[in-house]
């Protein structure tokens, strides 16, 4: 009995290697036909400045090669662990979500606000304040800031279920509203932060009227459209906006009206502190953290009012919103003017922190960015999506430190250039393995008695 077990696990094993194999094959094949264009061959310049084709066979094989390796383990490893595994749990009963929560799933919010304000303070103290610039600026603000856009587009696509490819434009709206009050009439940052986000969620109105009856995919070519719209309005319209050449030379925002400058009454001569651009960069970063607070916060207390309720009605089902008498024309406005609105905050907020704004800052891709950042993290949790953020945009500025992949791709081999193929790599396989995003289960804001989260497996694909 024993020997015919084995055998038959044996077989078992072989045929599983045997197609492996084979789909290590098909996965090279289609590789190479993906990257032979892309990577195999690059066009250049040579000293008669003609342009000709640079051959990399040797990178392309290493792709190529990583593929069939990569397939091959997921074949035979990963998918049977994997399968097994679900298998166990399915026998025993086991849920998808745990009921019982440890110390840090417990705590994990308290702990992650107290690394994220320690964390300015440590990179500063190890790195210096040169040092400290790119890790405060790159990894810090950007990321943050991305959170905060994510967050706000939250509102719109994972409580309202309104698909919105059109949410850059509420973010060049933003930023342009405070670049060009503060650079033609001198208003404060302080007066034009609310300003902007006001304005932004005007459009947002403007935007929700001609589309209430639109859902699905037409509602995402109409708000695609919107933004292409903003986007062509700031280019041509060069008696305001300046066109393709930007508006350069913005006012910084200042602490209370103490400027971050090396005059007399600045920041750190006020505070007997060494001239430095990082106390700015560690000013904004609290800066734009406190705004991510602010819309998580209200986010949390609008899902808990009647307007967030209805949003997640809608969301399930428009139909049966109606027929429980909820106005459904309100409801998708109010979902577009506080997604723009908050995306006008960080709009002004990235106008305050570059100094400079121009149409290519505010390109359709941000908007795909921006969306692949809501649905990875899991639609409608905002510790998912800043999870996601973090993953995200956080792993692409990490490519601009890894110079070491030279040693392995050759010394021609640039990572930043690869970074959106590696993104979009990336999502693929978040999506293979965690389909509802990084946070598939979701808690009811209505509950009786007692409050459970819900399984991401009984959930609608894609409402995690």
């Amino acid at each position: 009995m024993e020997n015919a077990v084995r055998s038959a696990d044996k077989s078992a094993n072989a045929g599983l290697v045997q197609k492996g194999i084979k789909e290590a094959l098909f996965a090279a094949l289609i590789s190479f036909g993906m990257f032979v264009l892309y990577v195999g061959l690059k066009t250049d310049q040579n000293i008669s400045n003609e342009l000709i084709i640079v051959q990399r066979w040797g990178l392309l094989a290493i792709f190529v090669a990583i593929a069939a390796v990569g397939r091959f383990l997921t074949v035979v490893f990963l998918r049977p662990h994997l399968d097994a595994r679900k298998l166990a749990k399915a026998r025993s009963g086991e849920l998808d979500i745990s009921t019982e929560k440890g110390f840090f799933h417990t705590h994990f919010l308290k702990i992650a606000l107290i690394a994220l304000l320690l964390y300015p303070v440590f990179i500063y103290a190890v790195a210096g304040p040169q040092g400290s610039l790119k890790w405060v600026d790159n990894f810090g603000i950007q990321i943050l800031i991305y959170v905060m856009l994510a967050w706000g587009l939250n509102i719109v696509v994972g409580l309202a279920g309104l698909l919105d490819l059109g949410y850059v434009a509420f973010y060049a709206i933003g930023a342009y509203s405070y670049a060009l009050l503060s650079s033609y009439f001198g208003l404060s940052f302080w007066l034009l932060l609310p300003l902007s986000g006001i304005l932004a969620a005007l459009w947002g109105v403007i935007l929700g009227f001609p589309v209430l009856r639109l859902r699905g995919d037409y509602l995402a070519i109409v708000t695609l459209a919107f933004g292409e719209i903003i986007r062509l309005v700031i280019i041509n319209w060069t008696d305001l906006t300046k066109g393709t050449f930007g508006i350069s030379g913005i006012p910084k925002a200042t602490l209370f009206g103490i400027p971050f400058d090396a005059s007399a009454g600045g920041f750190a001569k006020l505070f007997h502190l060494p001239i430095s651009s990082a106390y700015y960069k560690i000013f904004l970063f609290y800066l734009i953290l406190a705004l991510c607070m602010l819309t998580a916060y209200v986010t949390i207390r609008l899902r808990r009012m009647p307007i967030g309720r209805a949003w997640e009605a809608l969301r399930e089902d428009e139909i049966a919103c109606r027929s429980l008498g909820i106005n459904t024309v309100t409801t998708k406005l109010t979902a577009f003017a506080t997604g723009a609105m908050f995306g006008g905050f960080a709009g002004s907020f990235f106008a305050a922190r570059q100094g400079f704004v121009s149409p290519e800052s505010f390109v359709f891709l941000e908007s795909a960015v921006i969306l692949a950042i809501v649905v990875l993290g899991g639609m409608g949790s905002l510790t998912g999506i800043a999870i996601a953020a973090i993953v995200m945009v956080g792993g692409t500025e990490l490519l601009r430190e890894m110079a070491f992949l030279k040693a392995i791709f050759g010394p021609d081999f640039t990572p930043e250039l690869y970074r959106m193929l590696l993104f979009g790599l990336a999502m693929v396989v978040v999506m293979l393995i965690k389909p509802r995003g990084f946070v598939g289960s979701r808690e009811p804001t209505a509950f009786l008695k007692e409050r459970k989260a819900v399984s991401g497996s009984f959930t609608k694909e894609g409402h995690g």
